[in-house]
């Protein structure tokens, strides 16, 4: 290996380091005191309630595990969401983490759900709620409660959709929570332990006067005996997990998309990924090289090789399916690239070939030339092709993802079915450099149209603090915190993580057609 290739890879690194801090935050949930009390009340943890729930050795792709990170409120925002094998059937799983504030769920808990509930619906894989929460965290109420009824909206429509949503009540179920089991299409409730009320015997007491305790108010047992909104009374956790694995493996449920061809290991190891990403986005490198590294038998037939070179375009295979690569070469777009983005797009859908986007782009290209021979209009026909392409996407972000070329290449607005991050990755509308410097080009302006002196030292400042500030802010984890991207995961994992999702993707059948034909440039 280079001198390059070493640090490099001692920077990736040393961002792994960091994300596996982060991470740790996240599965440590509400901390020694809060995971202690949960376990001497003799109840299992969110992850290990997952891990019971799984078929034995089988994967669980955890999503959004960095969820409000850099706000006030805990990393992972008080549940776990990703999609796990149970039955042999690949389901979307969400877990209530009761040792955070009892499992109360904040704005970023909100979000993170109905990502989760996004997911089981474009691809359609049964829903399971493993349930155990007092609701909502009231002091945040004014950002939940509107929105939360979303939450419900969903399960409603999952069940339309024909996609199965079970609810696993392991404690309390209150408030708004109640019509989590209330709208599934299966409620396993645990004896002595659920409790699934919309108003719980205080505010009972404050609104009717009535008299009443937990059990006869929203108790297990009496949901199962009288109410009849347990469908299936358990007697302690592991029998719940046991009764939710018999209801998926009752389903019958059947996958609808492609079967996968015959797997071959790349050629190439995938811990040379650690070295392929400068630690100076500005620097370009081969996205070959980690292509090379992911793709079944490093197998890859490049599509236009000689037109458009700051993209690359082509064929592959990825745990079996059938994938289109879009890959940003030099990081910047032209009108070639955007042209044969826009081509390639529209093979991908003649053939109905979902399409991987890798990013590490600074946008579209800028200056009178290119203005001048239509990058507008031939970026927003790339953006075009994107916004109205019908086979699934996924999108690994890299590198840098600046300007519209994080539309271009699939961003988060464009709603790829996954959006995963290296630790490497920044994103913002541009570079914190450049944003600093169009604020002080405007500002020297003004100052000079007013006929006053512009101040040096405090443009200075002025630029120091926003260039720190846009970094901040561009930064994976800053980003991966708000679900701009569904994880930040270790370049090593990217082909198992995209096999997953390749594989959930594929529990749908494939969709419809746009209706159009190639249009070539």
């Amino acid at each position: 290996m280079t001198g390059d290739h070493s640090e490099r890879r001692a920077s990736m690194l040393a961002k792994l380091a960091d994300l596996e801090a982060e991470l740790r935050k996240a599965v440590a949930g509400g901390g020694e005191k809060y995971v202690e009390r949960h376990r001497k009340r003799g109840k299992l943890l969110a992850r290990e309630r997952i891990e019971l729930l799984v078929d034995p050795d089988s994967p669980f792709l955890e999503l959004s595990p960095l969820a409000a990170w850099g706000t006030e409120f805990p990393v992972g925002a008080s549940v776990v969401t990703g999609i796990g094998v149970v039955e042999g059937v690949e389901c979307v799983i969400t877990a209530n983490d009761p040792t955070v504030r009892g499992g109360a769920s904040n704005p970023w808990t909100l979000r993170k759900t109905l990502r989760a509930a996004d997911i089981a619906f474009a691809n359609r894989l049964p829903y399971v709620n493993l349930v155990e929460s007092g609701g909502a965290d009231l002091p945040t109420q004014k950002e939940i409660f509107i929105p939360g009824g979303r939450i419900f909206r969903d399960l409603t429509r999952l069940s339309a959709a024909g996609i199965p949503t079970i609810a696993l009540v392991f404690g309390n179920s209150t408030a708004g929570g109640a019509y989590v089991p209330g709208m599934s299409d299966y409620v396993v409730m645990v004896k002595e332990r659920a409790k699934v009320f919309l108003g719980g015997p205080p505010l009972v007491k404050m609104a009717t006067g009535e008299e009443s305790d937990d059990e006869s108010l929203g108790g297990a047992e009496m949901h199962a005996r009288v109410s009849g909104l347990a469908d299936y009374l358990a007697a302690d956790e592991h029998d719940a997990l046991r009764i939710g694995r018999r209801i998926i493996r009752s389903l019958n449920w059947r996958k609808l998309g492609v079967r996968p061809h015959a797997v071959q290991e790349p050629k190439y190891p995938a811990e040379d990924l650690l070295g392929i990403v400068p630690e100076d986005l500005r620097i370009p490198f081969d996205p070959r090289e980690v292509i090379v590294r992911i793709v079944d038998g490093s197998d890859f037939e490049e599509f236009k090789p000689l037109y458009g070179t700051s993209l690359v375009t082509g064929w592959a295979r990825l745990h079996g399916y059938p994938i289109g690569i879009l890959a940003n070469a030099r990081g910047v777009l032209f009108s070639e690239e955007s042209q044969k983005a826009t081509q390639f797009i529209q093979l991908a859908n003649q053939s109905r070939t979902p399409l991987l986007f890798l990013q590490n782009t600074t946008g579209y290209m800028v200056g009178k030339d290119y203005e001048q021979r239509g990058i507008i209009k031939h970026g927003a026909m790339m953006i075009n092709a994107v916004s109205n392409s019908t086979v699934p996407h996924l999108t690994v972000v890299m590198g840098a993802s600046y300007g519209a070329g994080n539309y271009g290449m699939c961003g988060r607005a464009y709603e790829p079915r996954f959006l995963f991050s290296w630790p490497s990755a920044k994103s913002a509308v541009m570079g914190p450099a450049q944003l600093a410097g169009v604020l002080s080009i405007v500002g020297r302006a003004a100052a000079q149209a007013r006929g006053q002196v512009y101040d040096e030292e405090a443009d200075a400042a002025m630029r120091a603090m926003v260039e720190a500030q846009i970094e901040a802010e561009s930064l994976p984890f800053f980003l991966s915190g708000r679900l701009y991207d569904d994880g930040v995961i270790d370049p090593r994992d990217t082909r198992t993580v995209l096999g997953i999702c390749l594989s959930a993707i594929n529990s749908a059948p494939v969709p419809e057609p746009a209706g159009y034909g190639v249009f070539r440039p």
